[in-house]
């Protein structure tokens, strides 16, 4: 035992590799292994001479086990030392780029025109996209027989059979806040209410999914002319110019009287100038609030008046920056984000220019 000792202990400490570890495993102690084959031959053994031999054997075989561990070990330590000196990193380097994401100009714009209108003293209101139909339609004295409320228009929530609860819809406006608005503050009130709103329609200009603020401001004294001065101070602290409106005569079921509001511009080589020139773009609605309206949200009509509008952020966005077609405001395309998207730590706010 003492030569399969010294044989056993030799060739362990000179293994060159876990390969050649591994083989001097089976041979020791393998079930095939010279060590193992001894500790068979105890079976024939007196039982005075397995007394002796037994510890002997099972001190050798632990002896030889412990050294293939602890050579398995030191191994593994050189393996690792030869990897560290062929791959090592210099901390002092600087660091990869690592690209930065954009603020999309649907965000940016929102948060210009909240910017703005705070500086006129309206504060923001938001409200649930998935509405009542009297929020959506009936408060607002949208009739039954209206356009807009047909199913090809308008998102509705789909109702089991036999449901007979009036139905919701994908708000195709944000009037709706108004009336939640008007129901909890009551009156003098001045909020815009920017949001997401849905309308089953699909073109350049036109998507299922879009953005829109709605302003409304009541109290005692409130007219056009003040309708009119809001919008003017907004459309030149927007595009950085200057801009006039024009009212023109129309019809919306939520105000009386309306007007749609149309701003002064040119067209150069197919791209529009806001604040110059001698031609006219429609960009919103507006009007006095329908004393129906009033009603709908408690608000006495006798008592108080006032003014509102709607406005797609979307479009103003494609006015402000160029943007061609509104569908790709939606394509997640990251060349058109990162072309026309802002850096989070220089976007234009109003004290420091809303202009890139």
């Amino acid at each position: 035992m003492d030569d399969l000792r010294h044989k056993y202990l030799d060739l362990i400490s000179n293994a060159a590799d876990e390969g050649a570890l591994e083989d001097l495993r089976v041979q020791a102690v393998g079930k095939k292994g010279e060590i193992s084959l001894k500790m068979r031959e105890l079976g024939k053994m007196t039982p005075e001479e397995r007394q002796v031999m037994g510890p002997k054997l099972n001190a050798l075989k632990d002896e030889i086990n412990s050294a293939l561990a602890a050579k398995k070990v030191a191994l593994a330590d050189a393996a690792l030392d030869e990897r560290l000196k062929g791959e090592w990193l210099d901390v002092t380097l600087a660091g990869r780029a690592r690209r930065q994401g954009t603020i999309h100009p649907v965000s940016q714009v929102m948060e210009e025109v909240t910017a703005i209108f705070a500086d006129l003293g309206f504060s923001v209101a938001e409200g649930p996209q998935i509405e009542t139909d009297w929020y959506n339609f009936d408060a607002l004295n949208i009739p039954g027989h209206h356009p807009a409320r047909a199913e090809m228009d308008t998102f509705y929530t789909h109702r089991a059979e036999g449901d007979n609860r009036p139905p919701h819809v994908l708000r195709t406006h944000t009037s709706p806040v108004q009336i939640r608005s008007m129901e909890k503050q009551g009156a003098p009130i001045r909020i815009i209410c920017p949001g997401r709103v849905y309308r089953a329609d699909y073109d350049q200009t036109h998507t299922p999914m879009f953005h829109q603020v709605e302003g409304l401001a009541l109290d005692k004294d409130i007219s056009m002319a003040n309708l009119k001065w809001v919008l003017e101070e907004f459309f030149s602290a927007f595009f950085g110019t200057h801009v006039e409106t024009r009212f023109r005569a129309s019809h919306f079921p939520f105000t009386e009287p309306s007007a749609e509001v149309d701003i002064q511009c040119e067209w150069v080589d197919g791209q529009v100038k806001v604040g110059e020139g001698n031609d006219w773009l429609e960009v919103l609605g507006s009007g006095m609030v329908h004393p129906k309206v009033l009603e709908a949200g408690g608000i006495d009509p006798n008592e108080w008046q006032g003014f509102a509008f709607g406005i797609g952020i979307d479009r103003l966005a494609m006015l402000k920056y160029g943007i061609p077609d509104l569908r790709a405001f939606f394509d997640s395309d990251l060349r058109w984000l990162r072309h026309y998207g802002f850096a989070s730590l220089d976007q234009p706010t109003l004290h420091g220019g809303l202009s890139r």
